[in-house]
């Protein structure tokens, strides 16, 4: 059974999304990418004409694809220009031209207003010229979409001859996104019927969130080739995503591809982080959380039998499945990311440290498997200290040109003090007040000597920090630790832990 063909167009209509361009070391890398660890048939790179870094870009990537025998699979869009574009491309060392024709009559008559047969006089003279030059040429029927719709027969018209002509396949674009895939499968269904020697491409794009459904229309049908570009790129809203492609092609059509689907995610990152537009989380396949499990449910039925498991395994994709952590998360989830991380707790230590879990879940959208140590290590350390000293309440003001306020009310067994302090920062006017109160009531107090903050490796805003601070009281040294995703609440915590060790006298200092 012979493969189907897909043509990437990242470099050429992928670049076309607002506010996206790439440099030319970025051209040649996604290229590289493309053809070497995705492995797809053939990648369209840019349009003749553009500008001088363009030209460059694409002769780039021509030399490399000369050296590496792909020169064949790099194509260029040009235009019904006499010999402009295929001077630009020819310089440009390409071997292969997408040759932009009207495939509707509208298109025609509005923009180029000529007739449908001086229109096929200017393509027939770029077509013999590409072939005295050694170009191969494919055509693009633009708007043929909308000439399906309103000019049937001017598409059969300029078929009919094209399928003559000495083109090597016929393209055939849902320029502007309007076909559902009803209307895909029965174009293109008609295309395949009526022509039945014709390479036809389907170029979709994605205007109603038709683009995948369209594709897969297309080739159910027989269509030879298909366009995609990496993330769903492209004008507008965008043209087919290679990924959700590729996995609707192995895994419903189960047609045959040359696709190397292990590279997909990487490729996919490396185009996120070159054009700037990132994937949304949600995305199939190469989405932050679409590996990822949330309900502690899921978990538990992966746990026993990989109940929630289907076809798309992220190993397929060099991906792994995840378990979030948060409050809708369970035991289940917990012990997931634990055996990921090698840690065994016992059941009354995971039953703390799901309880904590769930109420840090509540302050940040996700608890993440980085962070569980933290979280460990802070509820196993903090069960045996009593808590004779409580904050009842605190409030911290900042305004700027002006210095942080702290107010405090602290129960020290069954009295309670209040005050006000103001410091060089946030934390510090917090442990001015609290000093205040101790020196009130002529309470002796340690000495930071040293003040250690950390987050989770991959961290983001939203991380939970680590506060360590090393305390020296009575010639005795000794730490506490606190965790939560505000920096300032961690060292609170790790502060109050500290007033409790004394109280306790968990440490026995130096008299």
């Amino acid at each position: 059974m012979t493969i189907v063909e897909v043509m990437d167009t990242t470099l050429r209509d992928g670049e076309q999304t607002t506010g996206v361009s790439f440099s030319e070391v970025e051209k040649l890398t996604i290229a590289r990418l493309l053809l070497e660890d995705l492995k797809v048939n053939r990648i369209e790179v840019a349009s003749a004409r553009v500008s001088d870094g363009e030209f460059r870009a694409v002769k780039r990537i021509t030399e490399w694809a000369r050296k590496h025998n792909c020169l064949d699979r790099v194509e260029i869009l040009g235009f019904v220009d006499k010999t402009v574009s295929l001077d630009w491309i020819e310089e440009a060392g390409g071997k292969v031209i997408n040759l932009l024709t009207k495939g509707s009559l509208k298109h025609l008559q509005g923009q180029l207003r000529k007739t449908p047969d001086e229109h096929l006089t200017d393509i027939q003279f770029v077509i013999d010229e590409a072939e005295k030059r050694d170009i191969q040429v494919n055509v693009y029927l633009e708007d043929w979409s909308n000439g399906m719709l309103s000019s049937r027969d001017y598409v059969y018209y300029m078929i009919d001859y094209l399928s003559k002509a000495n083109v090597r396949r016929i393209m055939l674009p849902d320029t502007l996104g309007i076909l559902n895939p009803d209307q895909a499968y029965a174009f293109c269904k008609e295309m395949v019927d009526r022509y039945p020697g014709v390479h036809f491409d389907f170029h979709a794009h994605n205007d109603y969130d038709f683009s995948v459904a369209n594709v897969y229309m297309a080739l159910k049908v027989g269509v030879k080739g298909i366009h995609t570009t990496i993330n769903g790129l492209g004008e507008r809203a965008g043209n087919a995503p290679l990924a959700s492609v590729l996995g609707m092609m192995n895994d419903h059509l189960k047609l045959p591809n040359s696709l190397e689907e292990s590279n997909l995610t990487k490729v996919s990152r490396m185009v996120e982080s070159f054009s700037g537009v990132r994937i949304p989380a949600n995305k199939p396949l190469t989405g932050e959380y679409v590996f990822t499990q949330c309900s502690g449910v899921h978990a538990d039925g992966d746990n026993k039998d990989n109940l929630y498991f289907n076809q798309l395994m992220p190993e397929r994709f060099g991906r792994v499945r995840r378990y979030a952590l948060g409050k809708t998360s369970g035991k289940a989830n917990i012990l997931k990311n634990l055996e990921e991380l090698g840690i065994e707790l016992t059941a009354d230590d995971m039953k703390k440290v799901t309880q904590r879990v769930i109420e840090l879940g509540d302050k940040k959208e996700t608890v993440t498997t980085e962070d569980l140590p933290y979280i460990i290590s802070d509820v196993l350390k903090s069960e045996s200290t009593r808590e004779n000293i409580k904050l009842l309440n605190y409030s911290l003001s900042l305004v700027r040109k002006m210095k942080p306020v702290a107010s405090i009310r602290l129960q020290i067994n069954e009295d309670t003090f209040f005050e006000t302090a103001v410091g060089d920062g946030q934390y510090d006017a917090f442990m001015k007040a609290l000093w205040k109160i101790y020196d009130r009531l002529g309470r002796e107090h340690p000495v930071l000597t040293d003040y250690w903050v950390s987050i989770p490796p991959g961290g983001k805003t939203d991380a939970l920090v680590e506060t360590v601070i090393t305390w020296d009281f009575k010639g005795q040294e000794f730490k506490t630790r606190g965790l939560d995703p505000d920096q300032t609440e961690a060292a609170i915590k790790a502060t109050l832990k500290m007033l409790n060790i004394i109280e306790n006298d968990e440490v026995k200092f130096k008299g």
